[in-house]
């Protein structure tokens, strides 16, 4: 009987070609985007779930607190917390302790691979966070590797770098050309579904020697990554209020205040990347929000081809009524023939499943380009998602049809009267309505992101970006480095391809990482004082990127060292209680032990995207920082100048430069336009992504629409042949069979304006700087989609309306 019924309906997809097509190649683009989506999603949501007990993991996040209000939010706290919770709760298993660290290494004595490396992705760890997390050692011992100073481990792609095809053990290298490191493990590579992601370790006993011992007991100094291991059955909540209550008194003690300056929370390792986004992140994480909002989009997408499909099969179930009429009159049951139409659902998933997975393998590499993603089709979960499109997709999307064909009466049939298939005709419309709804909806947000996303990059940012080349500062450096960075500015500002060149801790387009408390007037008491972000720069950064002095100076070197003076911007003199500008100007404040001069104020500028709020910033006299150099080029030449190899020139003579200053150092050089569009670039991954899955889905909406007017207009046959025949022009018969669509239409118009608004507005709450629903956006989707409904109506109406009346009318 199986035989039987896919034979037969093998024998229908190969007699129905075009309807065939129609089916598999809809039901393939939807359960490709589906699938697409879902790896993208599952991928995010993986982060560190390849760690053993993983489940156990926390890191400790630190709320900072200024006079009662929240200050900082910091993914990085003090040093002291992690052993000191070991000690005193058993709860805890074990604890990490990391600190972020760069620099260069300077590889020596091997002929392959000799040289200097800039290395970030670098971390000083104690030897318990080898077996907490755990990293697989492919040589050297867990317990041991990282126990002592002056030792390394070491990433395999790290070791393949430095020593080629040399056994790295007992290898070493220099740190910064300074301090010898000898490594003692290799580990396999992180898998880069983490968001701590690192290619080498360097001992806590290390890091201990370089910055004292007191960072063992630091309870005020930030910047440290603390992780803890609780004990299975722990509660959490009930160890957090615990902790609070012990980090109070230790804190209390030291400050002899009774005052809470810091909550302390836990944070699951799993849900750090999709639901963080604090101070001192290990890497720029994901968005929770943004990863279900494109999971519910998938869920559409597969839903609207189903419909789709839904559609198309009673649409077909007119061309097949004399079929089941007689299948019946011969004996076959309702039940043999759900039987038989569930089978021929079945087939037509099964081939649409198989088109989705080719169309999946060959679209993949774009979808690792547009989301930076490693993302494969071994994807846990994937392999399942296909098993059940072909086996719940017949379920879902066949059971429907297959009902409304085998309930068609034969003497009905005989007579001309459909009363099975016509009696479905509100659902199938409102199945319609439901697609162009849904794809109103998926164009008018892909419009809405985009008008976001370009209000974002078009605005004054307050700070100029435009033809700046950024060069990370050097890593190895002597006694001699202020002279020689003097030396190396003066040599370039002889190029007329220059204008200027200015040393800084910190870069637009970079979170301000240097945050200190404690800052307030002289003239006040500490009750007063508050945290500020810290932006070290030198005489000519405020001219080089032409912020703009609301009242006061800038540094220069006319007035003398200003050793102890400072800048603030707008936002500083807000926390500061200043009432005016100039009323800041010549106040002493107090800061880290000292006392500074306030000698100008700056007007606020978007140090980071839009995305974020002004932060009070304060500006101080650092000449001598090796964070950042900004090279101001200039290129307001002769018109046809070729700008490009203008560039290349420049930056060859920068390096010339740079390596005849700073040998040792590589030389590291990016573009700062090109650094600060990087902010965007998960919006505009999202705007990618969210406009390619709107299309499909209108593609497969109109499949939809196709179906259902190919089907009403050949109900409409013999009443257009008569049309015509009483004198009505094509034109006619176009507009009165149009405009039964056109309501489905504009009805989908109507659903979705809400619903767009309401997800818009929703989107764009965690924008500070956003530019609100524009309706006129709503309104050229609408017209998108009845552009595209009037093309597809039409079609099918032609063909019908061009038909000789004599054929139409003779139709039954």
């Amino acid at each position: 009987m199986l035989k039987n019924y896919l034979l037969t309906a093998f024998r229908e997809i190969i007699k129905n070609r075009v309807f065939s097509f129609i089916h598999i190649f809809g039901l393939a683009l939807g359960i490709a985007a589906f699938v697409h989506i879902l790896q993208y999603s599952l991928y995010e949501l993986s982060y560190d779930k390849f760690y053993e007990n993983s489940e156990q993991i926390y890191r400790i996040r630190q709320d900072r607190y200024d006079k009662g209000k929240l200050s900082t939010t910091w993914g990085a706290g003090c040093a002291a917390i992690g052993p000191a919770l070991k000690n005193k709760f058993p709860e805890v298993k074990a604890y990490a302790r990391l600190y972020n660290i760069n620099g260069i290494i300077n590889i020596k004595g091997n002929n392959l691979r000799e040289g200097n490396f800039r290395e970030e992705e670098m971390f000083a760890a104690n030897s318990a966070f080898l077996t907490m997390f755990p990293v697989t050692l492919i040589q050297g011992v867990d317990s041991t590797a990282l126990s002592e100073p002056k030792t390394a481990v070491i990433s395999e792609s790290i070791a393949k770098k430095f020593f080629g095809k040399e056994d790295p053990m007992g290898q070493s290298f220099k740190y910064n050309n300074d301090e010898e490191f000898r490594i003692t493990g290799v580990f396999k590579d992180i898998p880069q579904n983490t968001h701590l992601k690192f290619n080498m370790l360097i001992s806590w006993p290390t890091f201990v020697k370089w910055r004292g011992p007191e960072i063992e007991t630091a309870w005020f100094w930030d910047g440290f990554y603390t992780y803890i291991q609780l004990k299975k059955g722990t509660d959490v909540k009930a160890f957090e209020k615990k902790m609070n209550e012990f980090t109070d008194k230790q804190i209390a003690d030291l400050t002899e205040q009774n005052v809470r300056i810091a909550i302390y929370s836990l944070q699951p390792l799993n849900s750090i990347h999709l639901n963080s986004n604090l101070m001192w992140e290990a890497e720029v994480n994901g968005d929770a929000r943004t990863v279900y909002f494109l999971m519910v989009i998938a869920f559409i997408i597969l839903i609207i081809a189903w419909v789709n499909y839904i559609n198309l099969s009673t649409v077909k179930a007119i061309f097949r009524s004399r079929e089941v009429a007689m299948r019946k009159i011969s004996g076959a049951s309702r039940m043999h023939l759900i039987r038989q139409f569930l089978v021929e659902s079945f087939s037509i998933n099964l081939l649409a499943t198989i088109l989705a997975y080719l169309l999946v393998l060959i679209t993949l590499p774009y979808l690792r380009k547009i989301t930076g993603r490693e993302i494969s089709l071994n994807t846990p979960g994937i392999w399942a998602v296909f098993a059940a499109m072909i086996f719940i997709g017949p379920i879902v999307s066949g059971i429907y049809p297959a009902l409304v064909i085998s309930s068609f009466k034969p003497i009905a049939i005989f007579r001309g009267k459909l009363t099975g298939a016509s009696g479905g005709a509100f659902i199938r419309k409102a199945l319609v309505v439901f697609q162009f709804a849904a794809s109103i909806t998926l164009i008018a947000g892909t419009f809405t992101v985009y008008n976001q996303l370009l209000y974002m990059r078009s605005q004054e940012l307050g700070v100029n970006i435009d033809q700046t080349l950024v060069i990370k500062g050097p890593g190895v450096a002597d006694s001699t480095y202020q002279d020689k960075l003097t030396a190396f500015k003066d040599e370039l500002l002889k190029y007329p391809m220059i204008r200027a060149i200015t040393a800084s801790t910190s870069i637009p387009g970079s979170r301000v990482l240097w945050n200190a408390g404690g800052i307030k007037r002289v003239s006040e008491d500490d009750s007063k004082s508050n945290q500020y972000r810290i932006i070290g720069i030198d005489n000519d950064f405020v001219d080089a990127y032409k912020l703009k002095v609301i009242t006061g100076r800038g540094f220069s070197k006319e007035f003398g060292s200003d050793e102890h003076s400072v800048l603030f911007n707008e936002e500083a003199l807000k926390l500061m209680n200043f009432e005016t500008p100039e009323s800041a100007l010549g106040v002493d404040i107090f800061f880290w032990g000292d006392n500074y001069k306030i000698v100008g104020v700056l007007k606020n500028f978007h140090q980071e995207s839009l995305k974020e709020k002004f932060d009070a910033v304060i500006f101080r006299y650092t000449p001598g920082t090796r964070d950042y150099f900004s090279i101001k080029l200039n290129y307001s030449g002769e018109p046809g100048t070729d700008t490009h190899k203008m560039t290349e020139n420049t930056i060859e003579t920068i390096k010339n430069q740079w390596e005849e200053f700073f040998p040792g150092n590589p030389f590291d050089y990016f573009f700062l336009s090109d650094h600060y569009d990087q902010q965007y670039r998960a919006e505009t991954q999202f705007r990618t992504i969210f406009g390619l899955f709107a299309v499909l889905a209108i593609i497969i909406a109109c499949l939809g629409l196709f179906g259902l007017s190919w089907f009403i207009i050949v109900q409409r046959t013999k009443e257009i042949g008569i049309r015509k025949v009483n004198g009505a022009s094509v034109s006619d018969i176009l507009l009165i069979v149009s405009k039964d669509f056109f309501r489905l239409v504009f009805l989908g118009i109507l659903i979705a304006a809400p619903v767009t608004y309401y997800l818009s507005m929703k989107w764009m709450e965690k924008y500070p700087f956003k530019v609100g629903f524009s309706w006129w956006l709503f309104g050229l989707s609408g017209i998108l989609i009845l552009m595209i409904s009037a093309i597809t109506i039409s079609y099918n109406t032609l063909a019908i309306a061009r038909t000789n009346p004599a054929e139409s009318i003779n139709y039954e």
